[in-house]
């Protein structure tokens, strides 16, 4: 049997991730978020530049899974409860500024360069949508993410994503109605459009919200991963492709809806953990086939044009987000967050114009500019968190201007004034699950005042509920340890299942406190060495501890043998 040594699909696989990984972990290293390192990538090995051209069609039809998964993710983590918390601004306020983005977008446009009205419009939409991902990432890097401006930035985006979602079903059906396509006027072709979406929703509501947790859930009875693992593939492809050909949606609003129905699910979290791997793969090659559709040259050619597309993203919907949060009487502070946290563009804003370009509503300079944009906006967004942070320190230092930020956060992201100023010579404990509930309840009975850092944000409103000190975070980053008051801290109790997470723990605690203790939890031998070359001050291994156990209780039984008499 002869191997073919012409391998499209391998070789725009493993040019693509390997690009992506170099890139993407030089721009980690320059403090700029990843997504920017995945779009060079695509741009490297794509048809604008010299060298390797990867196969743009196969990365075309690879992204496509990475949309699909992109959006079983969003609809994992949707949560209506988040969304009605906050809704009093994140709705309103959401709409008016993707209506403010697209009336920029289409006045310089129409009006500028000459486009036709519905491809202004569709490049304005393009603009107006955050991303997902680089938002959550700015909320967890600032541990703003379970603060109350946090949550008010994360329901603001879910509208965004519920409206992008609608585009998803509205743009295709204007296309072919521009293209002439539609018999019939439009109306009716939107009324049947969203006829069909209607009966899916009431069948996923009826059917899917049903089978599908007792489905996973009668697979995890097997207690297989790897069964588990495809189980949650197959429901997220499964139910976007049944969507797409039963009822005439898009791939990517069905894999939302997987996504919802899978959160009812008491399995969600394991879910999500199954499903992350597939989806960071994935949703890296859909950034990597973006950039190889990128024509770098328009940077040099039309610069203006790349300039007036990132000012509408950066300062034009800042700007009406700030203006909206204040209308809202809300405090300086969650203006200030809210419009940096949506000055940038990603995912959707991809889709959009993938699905512009499909159906003749946006011409092929839109995709370069708003591809653009994105990757200049998403580089710049950790700038624009410091630059509201420097605002608001400023502000801070004159009493008028204070004044403003006298609204205080009741939010589960931080101890509490009170708790800061009384606590002393604590004991911090990084995750709340299996192991760190035992470590918690013997902490607790010897009265040691205890910190308990978890990202779960439901375990943190409980354990706050019976009296605990607690705050929802992720603890490999700085600023959430010093938000646990980790300078006061006697010691520190690592129980977290994830060890490359809590190897980054351990380096940033003995930077913050060298004083400090450190108890760690391992997951193998080579992590136990790994914390002793640290010098942790105790690591434990489950097998080790279980056979010390086993072997001092063998002991015990013998001693009474051994004894005179």
């Amino acid at each position: 049997m002869a191997i073919s040594h012409d391998l499209p699909l391998i070789s725009t696989i493993a040019t693509g991730l390997s690009s992506a990984f170099i890139l993407g972990l030089v721009a980690t290293k320059l403090r700029i978020p990843p997504i920017v390192g995945y779009l060079l990538a695509g741009i490297l090995i794509g048809p604008y530049t010299p060298g390797f051209v990867a196969d743009i069609e196969l990365a075309n039809e690879l992204s496509e899974i990475g949309i699909v998964l992109l959006m079983f993710g969003v609809g994992l983590h949707f949560s209506m409860k988040d969304l009605l918390a906050v809704r009093s601004i994140a709705l309103p306020g959401a709409i008016v500024q993707i209506g403010a983005a697209m009336a920029l977008g289409t006045v310089v446009a129409h009006y500028m360069w000459g486009w036709t009205v519905e491809s202004g419009m569709m490049f304005g939409l393009a603009l107006s949508v955050a991303s997902t991902v680089v938002l959550l990432r700015a909320l967890e890097e600032q541990n703003l993410l379970q603060s109350n401006n946090g949550r008010i930035a994360i329901g603001w985006l879910i509208v965004e994503d519920l409206a992008m979602v609608l585009a998803l079903v509205l743009v295709p059906i204007l296309g072919e109605a521009e293209n002439g396509h539609v018999r019939g006027d439009i109306l009716s072709a939107m009324l049947e459009a969203f006829g069909k979406v209607a009966v899916f929703i009431i069948v996923m509501q009826v059917a899917g919200k049903r089978i599908l947790p007792r489905l996973l859930e009668a697979v995890a009875r097997t207690r297989s991963r790897e069964l588990f693992t495809l189980a949650v593939f197959a429901a997220a492809m499964g139910v976007a492709f049944a969507a797409a050909k039963a009822f005439d949606i898009s791939l990517a609003l069905g894999a939302f809806f997987a996504g919802m129905m899978i959160r009812e699910s008491d399995l969600n979290h394991e879910v999500a953990d199954r499903a992350l791997p597939f989806q960071d793969a994935f949703a890296v090659l859909f950034f990597v086939a973006v950039g190889m559709l990128f024509d770098p040259h328009i940077l040099l050619e039309q610069p203006m044009q790349v300039l007036l597309t990132v000012s509408i993203i950066m300062i034009g919907k800042s700007i009406a987000a700030f203006l909206i949060v204040i209308m809202f009487k809300y405090p300086l502070k969650t203006g200030l967050l809210v419009s940096a946290a949506l000055a940038q563009i990603g995912e959707f804003s991809f889709i959009l114009v993938s699905l512009g370009l499909a159906y003749g509503l946006l011409p092929e300079t839109g995709r370069d500019l708003v591809l653009a944009g994105a990757m200049i906006s998403i580089a710049l967004n950790p700038l624009t968190f410091r630059f509201s942070r420097r605002i608001y320190a400023f502000t801070e230092k004159h009493q008028r201007l204070s004044a403003m930020f006298n609204v205080r956060e009741t939010d589960l992201s931080e101890l509490s004034r009170n708790e800061k100023v009384t606590l002393r010579d604590i004991v911090i404990l990084v995750g709340y699950g299996r192991v760190g509930q035992h470590i918690c309840q013997n902490i607790h009975e010897a009265r040691i005042d205890l910190v308990v850092i978890d990202s779960n944000r439901d375990r943190v409103e409980q354990l706050r509920e019976k009296g605990f000190h607690a705050i929802a975070g992720d603890a490999t980053y700085a600023a959430t340890l010093e938000d646990a008051a980790i300078k006061k801290a006697v010691a520190i109790a690592i129980a977290i299942p994830d060890p490359f997470a809590a190897r980054q723990i351990v380096d940033t605690v003995r930077q913050m406190n060298p004083k400090i203790k450190i108890l760690a939890r391992a997951h193998n031998d080579e992590e136990l060495e790994y914390f002793w070359d640290q010098n942790v001050d105790l690591a434990v291994y489950g097998p080790h501890e279980i056979g010390r156990r086993m072997v001092r209780y063998i002991h015990h039984l013998r001693e009474p043998e051994q004894s005179p008499g």
